[in-house]
């Protein structure tokens, strides 16, 4: 009988998601695909640090060996990298005892037609054109952020997985912050606060935040798994965001209605093993303190 991945939590992480390739992307920009492969090739018993999404993508997978759990969570590699230049990566998920076993390698070539193959749940790419057309085809995604500088950690410090998301354009879609973008605060709020009733329409994280709160349904309220929404809106446009969660039946374990203040403190005490927001004047400051990603809006 065929595996299957009915009623698993699927998530596909690029090799520079889950590793620092960041100086074998340097070789590949600088001098080109063959020029990586050789260093690949040749370093192939190296073993890679971690890279942003790592702590997050272990943390995950500790989740198959809680009571009842196994097999919940499964991660597949999904890179543009050649089978050949591979080799790096799976020594290097042996080396940390991750229960990653399957890979989708593109070759250069767009990873977006396999997603749904494989009921992908979450993809983290480092690639914007492979989040494009995942976002496109109805899978949460994310352009994996880092500042070149920050050393990820290998572990989970505080025991629990933490995910912080965006409202408007992430879990919430974007009607919203157009108004603002092209009417400006005062007319926001207005609108806001005449459909405070009005539930908003699911942004492109909608549908993961209630496959995680449908996981976080089998566990006590202090279980594995804890999320946040870390928004910069704030009274009165606070309240039509609590009537949506509410009439979705999703829970959110910490809200931080910031009203324009700086969200990377907030994310740096809440422990984010990944932020996720659509604006990149939020998700490069919080790369300094936490992984982030940041999920392109698409254009009108």
């Amino acid at each position: 009988m065929a595996y299957s991945l009915d009623n698993k939590l699927v998530i596909g992480v690029s090799s520079r998601a889950l590793f620092d390739l960041s100086m074998e992307n340097e070789i590949f920009e600088k001098e080109g695909v063959e020029a990586y492969c050789k260093y690949q090739v040749e370093h192939e018993n190296e073993v890679l640090k971690p890279g942003p999404g790592f702590v997050l993508i272990k943390s995950l997978l500790d989740i198959n060996k809680l009571p009842g759990q196994s097999g919940r969570v499964e991660v597949i590699i999904m890179s543009r990298n050649s089978a050949d230049t591979s080799l790096r990566v799976f020594k290097s998920i042996e080396h940390y005892g991750l229960d990653i076993t399957r890979a989708a390698l593109a070759s250069g070539g767009t990873l977006a037609p396999y997603l749904n193959a494989f009921k992908t749940d979450l993809f983290l790419s480092a690639y914007e054109d492979d989040v494009k057309a995942a976002i496109k085809s109805g899978v949460a995604a994310g352009i994996i952020c880092s500042d070149g500088m920050s050393t990820y950690k290998s572990e989970n410090e505080n025991g629990q997985i933490r995910i912080a998301f965006d409202g408007d354009a992430v879990l919430f879609s974007d009607e919203s912050e157009r108004i603002y973008q092209k009417s400006g605060l005062e007319a926001f709020e207005e609108n806001e606060r005449s459909n405070a009733m009005n539930p908003m329409k699911a942004g492109p994280f909608a549908k993961l935040l209630k496959t995680i709160s449908d996981l976080q349904k089998e566990f006590a309220p202090d279980g594995p798994i804890r999320t946040a929404l870390v928004t910069a809106r704030s009274a009165p446009a606070h309240e039509r965001v609590i009537r949506t969660l509410r009439a979705w039946d999703v829970r959110i374990d910490e809200a931080f209605f910031l009203g324009g203040i700086c969200k990377s403190d907030v994310l740096e005490a809440f422990g984010a093993q990944i932020f996720f927001d659509d604006q990149s004047v939020h998700t490069e400051p919080a790369s300094h303190v936490v992984p982030a990603a940041r999920v392109p809006v698409e254009e009108e």
